[in-house]
């Protein structure tokens, strides 16, 4: 994935207790039992939490001491109970060498909050799948595998964003983008790099219209003098930098995004993982866990895959005039996230709620004696695990 990217969010640390080893849906049911007889605890530290697709670290509130620290192979579920502002996780404490796992919970400002970093965690799980199974990258439409895998911040551009246009320059020397390579150059299009571009503006324009290089609009003059195209040049890249990421962002999903509602969409969309990865992965999560499957053609509209006690059932999601609905249900929402965060507080019209838990389907049940294995050398001092 390159470089590690990193989001920090601050939160008051309650405390951890012991999770025991029960089926995945009756220990989601102890674990939120568990969490709502905490809401009223007044024992808590305000911390920092760091969120990547490596692991999650907890510093103190001047985020010079490490606190805790669980690599991502050893936290193996995240909820939330926003109602209460709860957002807690499942992991391996470092150091131990049995198979007690413990469930580290924190109060985040209000519910929103605690939903926010329910779903940051929710969201390197997804990143650190798509590292450890590439072969699992939702394919263009090409064919091809994302050239680029998601990052953790989509620098602010919308998941709305469908087609944005980007105008194609002829570079001031060599080829035009899309030209094939000829075995001798042709002396016509030859210019000095100390005099500037001497071919006819009329010629290039021609040969850029036999190479389908350029589209209507898109032509510069090659008239200029070397300053002066250089001037020019910089200011059109400095333009059209913005609208290359913002196409890039488009056509990649981004992982993690500086809104709520954008990051609760890549959530929910599983981006960047295939459609029948996710479906797969889908009957392996937690009862309520849910797929939103956007419509192939249509905008605003799709399906929602929902694991209930009988299995996977697919809701389609239907648009009647800007209002959402699921198809056989009554109520309409302003908007999906409407709609999810409903029928995730009550259960009405469906076999089961929405939940906001996920497993982390590349968590390492293997790999819990290697003590410490997971922590950076120059983190494991001054680390405790806080039970």
């Amino acid at each position: 994935m390159g470089e590690t990217e990193i989001v920090t969010r601050s939160a008051e640390y309650i405390g951890s207790f012991p999770v025991d080893d029960l089926c995945l849906d009756d220990q989601i049911h102890q674990l939120h039992t568990q969490l709502k007889s905490l809401k009223g605890c007044k024992s808590r530290q305000t911390v920092s939490l760091r969120f990547s697709a490596k692991g999650v670290k907890v510093y103190d509130e001047d985020e010079t001491k490490l606190l805790m620290a669980h690599a991502m192979s050893r936290v193996s579920l995240s909820t939330a109970r926003p109602s209460d502002a709860q957002f807690a996780f499942v992991a391996h404490n470092p150091g131990n060498s049995d198979v007690q796992r413990y469930c580290h919970l924190f109060r985040a400002r209000h519910a929103r909050a605690a939903q926010f970093l329910n779903l940051l965690l929710c969201r390197c799980f997804q990143l650190y799948f798509l590292e450890k199974h590439p072969e699992e990258a939702q394919a263009e439409h090409s064919g091809k595998k994302p050239a680029q895998m998601p990052s953790l911040l989509n620098q602010g551009f919308p998941l709305s964003v469908s087609a944005l246009v980007s105008f194609r320059r002829a570079p001031t020397q060599g080829l035009l983008p899309g030209a094939k390579v000829n075995s001798e150059p042709n002396p016509e299009l030859v210019s000095s790099p100390e005099e500037g571009p001497t071919s006819s503006p009329t010629l290039v324009r021609k040969m850029a219209i036999r190479t389908k290089a350029l589209r209507s609009g898109a032509y510069r003059s090659f008239t200029f003098t070397p300053l002066k195209q250089r001037q020019q040049q910089d200011k059109l890249n400095a333009q059209e930098k913005g609208q290359e990421s913002a196409k890039a962002c488009s056509a990649r999903a981004p992982s993690l995004a500086e809104s709520e509602e954008a990051l609760a969409q890549v959530v929910w969309c599983w981006a960047g993982v295939s459609s029948h990865c996710s479906s797969a992965l889908l009957e392996d999560d937690v009862l309520g866990a849910f797929l939103l499957y956007p419509h192939p053609t249509k905008t605003n509209q799709g399906s929602l895959i929902i694991r209930f006690p009988s299995g996977l059932v697919t809701y389609a999601v239907r648009n009647s005039k800007g209002k959402f609905h699921l198809e056989k249900c009554q109520v309409k929402f302003e908007s999906l996230v409407a709609l999810i965060t409903h029928y995730t507080e009550v259960d009405d019209e469906l076999e089961w709620p929405l939940s906001s838990a996920r497993v982390n389907h590349c968590y390492d049940w293997e790999d819990i004696g290697n003590k410490s294995s997971h922590l950076p050398q120059n983190d494991k001092k001054g680390c405790k695990s806080w039970v």
